[in-house]
Order: C-alpha cells, then structure tokens, then sequence
C-alpha cells in the first residue's frame, strides 16, 4: 500500500459527527485552478440526481491521492481480475 506518511504515525484521527456513513458515488467532476483540485462527487439515477460530497485539496496531496488509488487499483485487479470499463453514453449533466 501506498504510504505518504511510512515514518509519520498520527496520533489520533477523529470521525467528524456529520459524517454518519459512506456515501454511493457513480460520478465525479474534477476541476483545479493553480492553488487546488476539486473532486465533486455525484450519485446519478435515471434522470436526475444529487452531490453528494466535495472534496478541496492542494496539488501535491492529489497527486499523493491519485498515486494511493492506482496502488489499491493494480491490487484489487492482481488480486480479482481486470475491471473491464462500461461503455457510458456521452451526456451532459447540469447542476442546479
């Protein structure tokens, strides 16, 4: 597993009160400007649907994220197999 604080252990970390549970995502929207990416997450159905988390972070730790994720990414297939992607129609979604 990908580590970015391998000599770092923190002392504790805390579940904020207002995150009760895990939330189902099917999109995400990525936006950055020279100081931060943002990753909104949505969860899709049928014709309409809802944000469901906002994520704000500075470059160096996304590339930490997307560097973490492609880890756990090459595990999970080592370990189940090659995930074949969907064909997903093109279509825009606006957000109110």
């Amino acid at each position: 597993m990908y580590n970015y604080m391998q000599n770092k252990q923190p002392q504790e970390i805390k579940i904020a009160d207002n995150i009760p549970g895990a939330e189902y995502a099917n999109l995400m929207h990525i936006s950055h400007n020279k100081e931060e990416f943002q990753l909104i997450f949505s969860n899709i159905l049928g014709g309409s649907g809802r944000v469901v988390g906002k994520i704000i972070t500075n470059p160096a730790h996304y590339k930490r994220m997307i560097m973490a994720m492609n880890d756990n990414l090459k595990k999970y297939e080592d370990r189940f197999g090659e995930i074949k992607e969907a064909d997903l129609p093109e279509r825009e979604i606006g957000f109110k």
